[in-house]
């Protein structure tokens, strides 16, 4: 049966050398359904974070435990994702990818009825373990369904469907908000799991890799150990507002050293899940670390665009999902503009330039305050997106190109874990900012008030508001809107830092790319 699958993949690799078949852009929507409904997960929650911070529509979340509601499920996602890699060449990509989408179903179900915030943020952790199964699975699948012609286009459309959730996934979490609890957002992906299931039973190809590597327990338990201390440290540092606290300072201190056992261990493993031997390619590292700095002031934004747009502006969650959706136009559009821009002009100038596009779409937000209008904000949504959507594929093209064949499952889980980590990173770190900045902002505004009061005020806008409806002092909510605008402000500049780094180091590491290497980029 093995060999008859081979035969039919084989065959339809030879066909597609003139054009892909029918059945195969069939197979490659049910790789981007099923990576759809990784990414609709991330920005469902996105619009959702006001919600659950309210004690009585949600579920009165503090700002550390909307963190790590988003925190849980991104780091979870990219540290399995080594693990991930090495089953799917294992045991088979198709079923890896079946396995990932049951189970990321399944815990979709119980983070919708999570009782507390708490529970919620283990539920969100599931989630990042199917999550973890489907990504390194699709991205492999892809390189088994179409040759190395097609490929590019294929991987591009791939990229490019992250722009779709990042569309569609604000608006649908709205209209939900509007009419159902808050835990409908995460029952939307049960039907989506219902259908990849099915089409991957139909479309894909079943071929089980026979590449028997051995597992990495030791790695898995390292990079989880590091990335949860360094994330944590990240996260309550920014709570506590105190950097000097032993116990950030040897999470942080800790979290590092951690890493750096991982990487040497993993430099002694024969065939290690998270190959850093691969970072000797300066491309690779460049392209890798692009995608990284990418995904950092992405999710980083749309944390605080939320609460911009519902709390300062006084959106509705509908109105705040339609607000956000021009972000995914210009995805849309520089995802497949830099494939063809990339086969003319090579990677260095198009993803420099892309990379350079998005960091004015971040430091942007330096001009908006609590009276802009909507279309200035959606200039710079979409100028974010194209920056990202142009980056995104040419990078992950080129990561890819560099893998050997037998390792694309892998290979495929450096790419999504390095997207994931920088994702994670972004929300930890301009969360922290956030609250830092807001925090040190308005205290001094609040002496006024009882020291117990004014010190539970002063932990975020949401609270501040809340403490001013119930006292009935309306200034206490222009304070909120004013501190939460100045901290937006200090976010995206460390947001915009990211993406102009990530423009360096392309720069820097594709100046060797000859016009033949470039035309394979």
């Amino acid at each position: 049966m093995a060999a008859q699958n081979t035969a039919t993949t084989d065959a339809a690799q030879a066909g597609s050398a003139h054009s892909p078949t029918g059945r195969q852009w069939l197979a490659l929507s049910v790789l981007v359904l099923s990576q759809l409904a990784v990414w609709l997960d991330n920005t469902v929650l996105n619009v959702a974070l006001k919600t659950l911070a309210d004690p009585d529509e949600g579920l009165g979340a503090s700002p550390n435990q909307l963190q790590w509601s988003i925190s849980s499920y991104t780091l979870v996602f990219a540290v399995l994702l080594f693990t991930g890699g090495v089953l799917a060449d294992r045991y088979g990509h198709r079923r890896l990818l079946l396995t990932g989408m049951v189970l990321f179903g399944a815990a979709s179900a119980w983070a919708a009825y999570s009782g507390s915030a708490t529970e919620l943020i283990v539920a969100r952790g599931a989630m990042g373990i199917g999550s973890a199964l489907i990504m390194p699975a699709t991205l492999a699948l892809i390189a088994q369904v179409f040759d190395e012609r097609h490929r590019a286009t294929a991987i591009a459309i791939w990229s490019g469907s992250s722009g779709i959730a990042i569309a569609t996934g604000p608006m649908l979490s709205g209209a939900l908000l509007d009419h159902f609890w808050w835990g409908s957002v995460f029952l939307v992906n049960v039907p989506i799991v219902v259908l990849c299931v099915a089409g991957s039973f139909v479309f894909l190809p079943g071929v089980v890799t026979r590449v028997r590597q051995k597992f990495d327990p030791l790695g898995v338990v390292l990079s989880t150990a590091g990335l949860f201390a360094i994330v944590w440290g990240v996260i309550e540092g920014g709570h506590r507002n105190d950097w000097t606290d032993p116990a950030i300072v040897a999470s942080l201190a800790g979290g590092v050293l951690l890493v750096v056992v991982f990487v040497l261990v993993e430099l002694r493993v024969a065939n290690p899940s998270f190959d850093v031997r691969l970072f000797r390619d300066i491309r690779f590292t460049g392209a890798s670390v692009a995608v990284m700095l990418t995904f950092f002031g992405l999710n980083g934004s749309m944390y605080y665009t939320s609460f911009y747009l519902q709390g300062v502006q006084g959106q509705t969650p509908l109105e705040c999902g339609l607000s956000i959706a021009p972000v995914a136009l210009g995805v849309l559009l520089g995802a497949p503009l830099s494939a063809k821009l990339v086969r003319n002009h090579g990677v260095r100038p198009v993803v420099t330039a892309a990379m350079l596009i998005a960091t004015t779409g971040f430091v942007a937000y330096v001009f908006l305050d609590e009276n802009s209008g909507l279309p200035l904000f959606w200039v710079f949504l979409i100028l974010q997106g194209l920056g990202m959507g142009a980056a995104v594929a040419p990078t992950t093209e080129a990561i890819m190109a560099i893998l050997p064949a037998d390792r694309t499952g892998a290979g495929s889980a450096v790419n999504n874990s390095l997207r994931q980590i920088g994702g994670v990173l972004g929300v930890a770190v301009l969360g922290s900012v956030l609250v830092s900045v807001y925090r040190d902002r308005v205290t001094p505004r609040l002496s006024g008030l009882p020291s117990g009061t004014a010190d539970a005020a002063g932990e975020s806008p949401e609270a501040t508001r809340l403490l001013g409806a119930k006292m009935r002092l309306p200034r206490l909510s222009d304070i909120a809107d004013e501190g939460f605008v100045h901290a937006m402000h200090v976010a995206s500049i460390v947001g915009a830092a990211a993406a102009a780094a990530g423009a360096v180091i392309i720069w820097w590491a594709f100046r060797r790319t000859s016009s033949g290497a470039r035309s394979s980029m």
